[in-house]
């Protein structure tokens, strides 16, 4: 991987889109971070992204990437447009020789991703997909419990992402499936679909199962889904995720079924055998007054940083080709009403 500035040097990063995961995990972020200088951002809403220029404190505003690309001299974009965007935005970074850090997911399709590879290596640039949760402080505990073979073998993974979100008019571009690829699997199933297979060592998928609400006139996406994943070597793994939670707040987890032991996050609880019997390992004093959210994408930035420095290994884009071919046939399983083997 080319190399195209030192470590010594503030990472020059200009940001595309200026919707709600900008303002509220980005730019938070970014802001206290001395080692990266964000020098402009555009959104085709320019009034808004004045504002978060002027709340910020970066330079300059633009209402297309095409001209934040022109007028600015750049180290790397993230991307937090709508999902069918992302693959036109991500060429036009790497046609101007540009590292990328893009929201998940990276394309609408696994079609979609293995042409965005297939640029990013041609042009030997970095694109690292931000999937964040792999950088929680509780799943790091967990995946280090797994890594060290303490849970021996693991032969199944559960886990659900519920959440309330009312109307249509917080869903925005997410309510329409020509802009969002799909709904609630998509935006929600993915994350915990990554998790799974990151955790589990990324066996690779082999047959899908699954369902998910009806869409009609009312809806172009689902809000609701439940699918289920069997790997090479019988691992496992469930997921359930729902827009329409009906219940007390948001509820996200997930849990390792290993052949020595168990492990979950939120709450963060690890039992092992010992001596014939489970023991509670849970790790303590890990806590942080900095909540799980925000620690996530301050750990992310730092491995992207690290990544284009040469420091750090980049995730390979390949594990979002078996993300996207695993969502594709999710969708196709529930259309069909059968198992779709891969």
């Amino acid at each position: 991987m080319t190399v195209s500035r030192t470590t010594s040097e503030r990472l020059k990063v200009g940001i595309v889109g200026g919707g709600a995961i900008t303002q509220v995990a980005h730019l938070p972020v970014l802001k206290k971070l001395k080692t990266i200088d964000v020098r402009a951002i555009c959104d085709t809403d320019l009034p808004k992204a004045r504002a978060l220029a002027d709340r910020f404190g970066i330079k300059d505003a633009f209402d297309d990437i095409e001209e934040l690309l022109r007028y600015e001299a750049l180290d790397a974009v993230v991307i937090c447009s709508p999902n069918h965007l992302h693959e036109s935005h991500i060429q036009a970074a790497l046609s101007a020789d540009l590292h990328v850090l893009v929201e998940k997911p990276l394309a609408m399709s696994a079609a979609s991703a293995q042409r965005i590879i297939r640029s990013a290596e041609k042009r030997d640039r970095i694109v690292m997909v931000g999937m964040n949760h792999r950088y929680r402080p509780d799943v790091q505990i967990v995946r280090s419990f797994v890594q060290s073979g303490e849970l021996g073998s693991i032969e199944s993974v559960r886990g659900s992402w519920h959440v309330f979100r009312p109307g249509r008019a917080q869903l925005g571009w997410r309510q329409r499936r020509d802009q969002a690829g799909g709904g609630a699997m998509l935006d929600l199933g993915l994350s915990i679909l990554d998790l799974g297979l990151w955790l589990g060592g990324n066996p690779t998928p082999t047959r899908v199962s699954a369902s998910v609400d009806t869409v009609g006139k009312e809806r172009a996406v689902e809000q609701s889904g439940s699918a289920f994943v069997v790997c090479e070597g019988d691992m496992s793994l469930f997921l359930d995720v729902t827009w329409h939670h009906v219940g007390e707040g948001e509820r996200f987890g997930v849990g390792v079924r290993g052949s020595k032991g168990t492990a979950a996050i939120n709450p963060l609880t690890v039992w092992k055998e010992l001596h014939g019997v489970p023991a509670d390992v849970s790790p303590t004093g890990s806590g942080s007054r900095e909540n799980a959210f925000t620690a996530s994408y301050r750990a992310e930035w730092a491995h992207f940083e690290a990544a284009v420095a040469g420091e750090a290994k980049v995730p390979s884009l390949q594990e979002h080709l078996v993300l996207h071919t695993v969502v594709d046939a999710i969708y196709r399983s529930a259309l069909d009403r059968r198992d779709v083997v891969l």
